[in-house]
C-alpha cells in the first residue's frame, strides 16, 4: 500500500555526531601545521569504542550514513563533532579548554574540522545542519570563526563549557558579549552540548570517575543559569540558545529556583549582598527561557518525555545521538513507540521536526519526499512497544 507524507512523520534528529578521520583532517589543516600534525598523529591513541573498528566510518562515510539513517526513519540531522580533531587530547565535547600554550594548535585543529564539516554538510545541504566549533580563549578569533561559518553554510555555533579555575572567564562574564552579538546578527543559534565540556579536573583518585559521573550534568546545566541570570537574553533579545543531551527532568526545577532567586532579589531579600541593582532582570528567568531557549532531548525515555509539557512543547526537539552506542540507532522507530505512543500527532510533529526546523533552518518542504519514503508511520508510532529489541543499547529502552 502506498503512503504519503500525511501518513508519516518527518524525523529530524537534533543530536547526531560526525567528524573526519585523521587523513581527512590533514588535508583540511593549514599547511603550516601539517608537519606538527604528523608527529602528533603518530603518538595518538584512540580511546573511543565508536571510533574503532567498523563503527568509525559512520562518522564520515556519506553513503553508509544516509543509508543507515534512512533505514532508521531519520531524514535530517543537526551535526555535532565526534572524532578527535588535530592536537586535541580527546573528543571536543569533553575536552578541557586549552591552555595559552596549547591554544594556537587547538585552534588550527578545530578550524580543520570546521572546513571538513562545511564540505560534509554541503554534500547533503537539505539533510544536515552543521555546528561550527569555537574556542573561548580569544573572543576575536571566535567571532571570526562564527562569521566564517555563516559564509560557508553552517547553521549554528557549538558553545564550549567553561570549567572553574582555568583562567578563562565564566559564561556569565560580559567578556563574551561580542560572541552573542554576532550570533544574534547572523541569526545563528548557540548550542551547548552536555557531553562533559566544562567539568573541572577531578584528579586521579579512586573515586574520580564516580565524581565525574555524578557531577557532569551539573557542569553542563549551569550554562543555562549563567546566561539567563547574567542578562544575556535581555541584552541580546533575538539570541537563541539550545541545550542538547543534558536530560530534561532538571529544567523545571532549575527554572523554579531561578524564579525564586529573582523574586527575592526584586523584593530586596538579599539586601546589597548580590551586587548592583543593575543585575536585577526586568523579567523572570522562566520568561526568558520561554522565548530564547530550546532543549535537544536526546534518546528520551518514557519518563523523560513526561517533562516536555512543563518545559514547553514548542521548546523541545528529539534527538537520536547517532552513531553513539547510547543512541537509538538502529531502533529509533521502536524508541519513538516506547516513549510517545498515544501522543497527539500535531504535538509530535512539532517535537520531531517543526521545532528543530525553526531553530536550525531546515526546509520541511524539501524533506517531505524523503519522509514520505522512510519516515515512521503515524499509525505505528501510536502503538505501544511490547518487546524491547534484544540487542538495543540505548538508555531510552532501560531508564524508568
Amino acid at each position: 500500500m502506498s503512503t504519503t507524507i500525511a501518513d508519516r512523520y518527518t524525523i529530524i534528529s537534533a543530536d547526531c555526531h560526525a567528524g573526519g578521520n585523521h587523513a581527512q583532517y590533514r588535508e583540511y589543516l593549514d599547511p603550516a601545521w601539517v608537519d606538527e600534525f604528523d608527529g602528533w598523529r603518530g603518538r595518538y591513541k584512540n580511546p573511543f569504542r565508536d571510533l574503532q573498528d567498523d563503527g568509525r566510518s559512520r562518522n564520515w562515510d556519506d553513503e553508509r550514513r544516509i543509508r543507515e539513517m534512512d533505514a532508521d526513519g531519520i531524514v535530517a540531522e543537526v551535526v555535532f563533532p565526534n572524532t578527535v580533531p588535530p592536537f586535541f587530547p580527546t573528543g571536543v565535547v569533553i575536552a578541557p579548554a586549552p591552555t595559552a600554550d596549547e591554544f594556537p594548535a587547538r585552534l588550527a585543529g578545530i578550524r580543520a574540522h570546521n572546513r571538513w564539516l562545511a564540505d560534509f554538510c554541503a554534500a547533503h545541504p537539505t539533510r544536515r545542519a552543521g555546528l561550527v566549533q569555537i574556542l573561548l580563549n580569544d573572543v576575536d578569533e571566535a567571532v571570526a570563526d562564527i562569521r566564517w561559518a555563516k559564509d560557508h553554510g553552517l547553521s549554528g555555533v557549538l558553545l564550549p563549557g567553561v570549567a572553574p579555575h582555568t583562567g578563562i572567564d565564566p559564561l556569565f562574564a560580559p567578556t563574551y558579549d561580542p560572541i552573542w552579538a554576532v550570533c544574534q546578527e547572523l541569526e545563528l543559534p548557540v548550542t551547548h552540548h552536555g557531553g562533559g565540556s566544562g567539568v573541572p579536573d577531578f584528579g586521579r583518585f579512586p573515586a574520580s570517575m564516580t565524581m565525574y559521573i555524578l557531577e557532569v550534568g551539573f557542569y553542563a546545566n549551569r550554562a543555562l543559569w549563567h546566561l539567563i541570570m547574567s542578562g544575556v537574553f535581555d541584552r541580546f533579545p533575538q539570541l537563541v540558545f539550545v541545550m542538547t543531551e543534558q536530560g530534561t527532568g532538571w529544567i523545571p526545577d532549575a527554572l523554579d529556583r531561578m524564579d525564586s532567586v529573582h523574586d527575592s532579589m526584586v523584593r530586596g531579600k538579599f539586601g546589597g549582598e548580590l551586587g548592583p541593582a543593575a543585575m536585577l532582570l526586568p523579567r523572570t528567568p522562566s520568561e526568558y527561557f520561554a522565548e530564547h531557549c530550546y532543549v535537544g532531548a536526546s534518546f528520551p525515555s518514557a519518563e523523560d518525555v513526561n517533562q516536555f509539557e512543563r518545559i514547553g512543547l514548542d521548546r523541545v526537539m528529539w534527538g537520536s545521538d547517532y552513531p553513539h552506542r547510547e543512541g537509538t540507532y538502529p531502533y529509533s522507530k521502536e524508541s519513538l513507540r516506547l516513549s510517545f505512543a498515544g501522543w497527539d500527532e500535531a504535538t509530535l510533529r512539532r517535537i520531531f521536526a517543526e521545532n528543530v526546523a525553526r531553530v536550525y533552518g531546515f526546509d520541511l518542504g524539501a524533506l517531505a519526499p524523503i519522509a514520505a519514503e522512510c519516515g515512521p508511520l503515524v499509525a505505528d508510532v501510536a502503538q505501544p512497544l511490547d518487546i524491547i529489541p534484544n540487542d538495543a543499547t540505548s538508555p531510552a529502552f532501560f531508564r524508568p
